[in-house]
Parts: structure tokens; C-alpha cells; sequence
């Protein structure tokens, strides 16, 4: 930051999350409820900052704007998204002479006009490695991240994810990528959810209360754990939230505390010591993996992919006239392409422009699979190329513009394992006529 447990959701907060209208938009008759998010497993995140430690320690100690450990930090970072299906940009901006990296990432797929967006800051202080400040949010955000792949969720809304350098010279990166968005762009940015030290080893349970209703989304879920919250004041308006906020974007986010003193009632609260910062190694040499609380870091985790799931929706299942093949077909390892056919009858006129490709392909390694949607005529439509890295399975619905075919014919799955070792099956591929 700049300055210059299981998880268990209540039935009122699940109805809360329910009801949120402004960001999360009204839901139709018929839609779905929100689905549940997954637990972000600790020991994944602990890693990623067990990974950020040994790039600190190997370029002199820090993750600085301008030093080498920045840079294999957003390379770090990069390689992740890129194996779990995700499309990077690495944007460079210049500060105090020196090239600074941003990294956003955009999840395939939701209503590119509804973009709800997550991030946090990269860098670190010259003076030590930053894990706490700002590994534990930069941590936290990936393995989100690499949760919506694994999970192959399809939100509504188009997700993007955002790491930010030269933070901590005054909010530069983020700064540079809000005032360089158009201001189309920036229109279809409906929230943007801020993460910047969420593991102090003396941790508080603030949030951010300038949207409400993204402060009431994160009250609702740490509500479920019976966690009282407070209004984040410490970092007010001093880390990358600052720019959206400052062009009208919707922002929130989490902190647990820097060098503010817990108060006894504080303590009283979360537990730990007070009288004592927060965070006694903020902007210091010893923040460092031994400098995170690992509750704080597990239940805010967990918090970020509860924010992203309920803000983003779900995908309404399509309804209409369905043609489906169950029948299982093998997929051999590093072989010939196979296929799964749909005959369609019974459908005046062409294709519509939203054809629903409903593909459920066991498998172990999705990374080996090129999966593609044969028209009658022979045309082909690519739905995954090789994406979501080393998750399981392809169980998803894709959208389709098929306008220009021919409804009625026989309609394939073609599937191609391109790389060794893992073996799967196709389980089901249907076809959804609205």
C-alpha cells in the first residue's frame, strides 16, 4: 500500500446477495441464482507467495518499480494466466526513468459491455520483498483467477483482472491505465474490486465503503462467518481504487491494516495483540512470508472469489428446443480427432446467432484439447484452443453465431487431444434452438 477457517454463508446473506440491484443489475423471471463460489484453497495462494519470496530474494531483495524483481514478478504472474486460458496484456509506462509493467487479464466470454474488474498492486518498497504488501492481495487475486478457469465459469458479466507496478510511488501504474482507457471503455467498467494487504500478521477485517453495493457484498459474506467488519479509513482513497473511483467507477475492496495501532476493542474483536500495529513490518525488510496471518489471508481470499462470483451472475441456462448426444466418446492421447454427432430436424430456416454448444468432455489435462463445432456444411466454428492449462474437464456452454447455416443436418463435436499423457472422454454435446 501507498501511504504517502471454512467458509459458511447464511441464508440471509445469500437472499442479500440475491436482491443486490446497481452493479449486479436486476435478475429476470426465471434466471438462475448466483452459484456459489469456491473456496480458494490457502496453501495455493501461500505458494504463489512463497514464489514472489524467492523473486525477491533473488534480485536484491525487493520487487521494486524499476528493478529486475518486479519484472520476473509480472513474468511470474504472466505465465499463470497464459496457461489457465487467459488473454494477458503487459502494459509499459515510464516512471522516474524507468520502464513499469501493468498486467491485465480477461477471462473469455461474459457481456463485454458489463466488465467487472479486480486487482491489486505488484510492487514492493525497495526496502524489503513486499509479501504482505502487496504479495498477499497480488496472491490472492491469481488464485482467483485461476479458480474462474478451473471452474470454466461463464459469468454474465466479462471478467478482467489487473496487477499494477509503481504503486508505491503514487498509484502510477493504475493511474496510467485508468487515463489511458477511452472513455467508451471506461463506460463499460461497472465495478472494480481493490485488494492491497490482506494478511497483516495483527490483521483487522476492513471494508472499503464506496460502492454499497459492493460493501455490502464483502459485510454479507464475512457476516456468514460471523466476522464483524469496520470501514477501511487507514488507506482512504491511497491505493489503485483511487483512479476508477476518481472517473466515476464503482470500487471496493478489503484491507486488514498497516502501521495503525489495533485498538483494545479491536482486539477484543479479531482476536491478536493491542497496542501493536497491525502490521509492525509495513515498508519494512521483514515483511515477508513469515509476516502473513494465515486466517486473514484464507477468509479474505475466500472473500474476493465470494465478491466476484455474486457481482459478476451467472449465465441464465438456455431454454428452447434441444438436440443431444450422450453417448460417450473416446478421446485418444495425443491422436486423431473424434467426433460426436447432433442431427437437428424440425427447425425452419437457418441457425440463429446464439446457438448454445452445450460440451462436456471428461478429461484430465483441458490444455491438450482443441475442441471445435462442425456445421452441416462443413464450416467450423472453434470454441477452445488448448486453454485453461492444467484444469479438468471442459463442462461448459458456448455461444455461437451460426446465422449463416442451415438449421437442419448433422451437427459435430470434433475434439483433438494434441499432447501426451492425459486421457479423456467426451460424456455429452447438445445443441440449444431458442
Amino acid at each position: 500500500m501507498n501511504i504517502s477457517v471454512p467458509r459458511r454463508v447464511t441464508a440471509v446473506a445469500a437472499l442479500a446477495a440475491l436482491a443486490l440491484g446497481g452493479l449486479t443489475g436486476t435478475a429476470s423471471a426465471g434466471s438462475q441464482a448466483a452459484a456459489a463460489a469456491p473456496d480458494i484453497p490457502l496453501a495455493n495462494v501461500k505458494q504463489h507467495l512463497a514464489d514472489l519470496q524467492s523473486i525477491a530474494t533473488a534480485n536484491g531483495g525487493n520487487r521494486a518499480h524499476g528493478r529486475t524483481g518486479y519484472k520476473a514478478s509480472i513474468d511470474f504472474v504472466k505465465a499463470k494466466l497464459d496457461a489457465a486460458g487467459y488473454t494477458t496484456t503487459l502494459q509499459t509506462f515510464t516512471s522516474g526513468g524507468a520502464t513499469g509493467y501493468n498486467l491485465i487479464a480477461d477471462w473469455p466470454g461474459g457481456d463485454p459491455n458489463q466488465v467487472l474488474m479486480a486487482g491489486s498492486h505488484l510492487d514492493s518498497v525497495t526496502s524489503g520483498p513486499g509479501i504482505n504488501d502487496n504479495g498477499s492481495g497480488s496472491a490472492a487475486v491469481l488464485e482467483t483467477a485461476l479458480a474462474v478457469s478451473r471452474a470454466g465459469y461463464q459469468p454474465t458479466k466479462h471478467l478482467r483482472f489487473g496487477w499494477w507496478g509503481a504503486e508505491e510511488l503514487g498509484l502510477i501504474g493504475s493511474k496510467y491505465y485508468v487515463n489511458n482507457l477511452p472513455a467508451a471503455e471506461r463506460s463499460k467498467v461497472k465495478g472494480y474490486l481493490n485488494f492491497d494487504m490482506i494478511g497483516s500478521p495483527n490483521p483487522g477485517y476492513f471494508v472499503y465503503d464506496d460502492d454499497p453495493t459492493i460493501e455490502q457484498t464483502f459485510k454479507d459474506y464475512f457476516a456468514g462467518l460471523g466476522i464483524s467488519t469496520e470501514i477501511e479509513t487507514e488507506g482512504d482513497g491511497r491505493s489503485d481504487h483511487a483512479p476508477f473511483k476518481n472517473v466515476g467507477i464503482p470500487v471496493g475492496g478489503l484491507f486488514t491494516g498497516a502501521d495503525y495501532i489495533k485498538t483494545a476493542a479491536q482486539a477484543q474483536k479479531w482476536g491478536g495483540t493491542s497496542g501493536q500495529a497491525f502490521d509492525r513490518c509495513y515498508h519494512s525488510s521483514c515483511d515477508t512470508t513469515a509476516n502473513i496471518n494465515d486466517t486473514a489471508l484464507d477468509r479474505n481470499s475466500d472473500a474476493i472469489a465470494h465478491a466476484i462470483w455474486t457481482l459478476s451472475g451467472t449465465t441464465t441456462p438456455p431454454t428452447g428446443t434441444v438436440f443431444e448426444n450422450s453417448a460417450d466418446v473416446s478421446v485418444p492421447d495425443n491422436g486423431a480427432a473424434v467426433t460426436s454427432t447432433v442431427n437437428v430436424t424440425g427447425i425452419t430456416g437457418n441457425a440463429p446467432s446464439n446457438l448454445a454448444v452445450g460440451v462436456d468432455i471428461v478429461h484430465t489435462y483441458r490444455g491438450d484439447l482443441v475442441v471445435d463445432l462442425i456445421a452441416p456444411d462443413g464450416s467450423v466454428y472453434s470454441l477452445s484452443n488448448r486453454s485453461g492449462g492444467s484444469a479438468d474437464n471442459i463442462q461448459q456452454t458456448f455461444t455461437v453465431n451460426a446465422s449463416t447455416e442451415v438449421a437442419n443436418g448433422a451437427w459435430k463435436l470434433r475434439v483433438q487431444d494434441k499432447a501426451s499423457i492425459d486421457t479423456g472422454y467426451i460424456n455429452n454435446f447438445k445443441l440449444t434452438f431458442p
